[in-house]
């Protein structure tokens, strides 16, 4: 992920998750709920050799009610946590 990626407008939560799977498939979760947008993205950490390793990472912006995603960000832990992830509020 490069740093234009990981920083975004206040607000933002990224939900991180082990595996890619999940996380398109909660990704697509999220925007079915009014979630947008969800984009998933690879998160290596720095010196990190092995692709297997990687984290993935949804961009969350904007929650249903339109505002900033990270009034949801109680439900949107819960849900990474139900995935093996977490979730972080920018």
């Amino acid at each position: 992920m490069t740093t234009t990626e990981a920083t975004g407008p206040e607000g933002t939560v990224l939900v991180t998750l082990p595996d890619r799977d999940d996380a398109e498939e909660l990704a697509e979760q999220l925007t079915d709920q009014g979630y947008e947008p969800c984009t998933v993205h690879r998160d290596m950490l720095a010196g990190e050799d092995d692709a297997e390793d990687a984290d993935w990472v949804i961009v969350v912006r904007t929650g249903p009610h339109g505002g900033p995603a990270a009034f949801d960000g109680p439900h949107l832990s819960l849900l990474a946590e139900d995935y093996g992830g977490f979730a972080v509020s920018e």
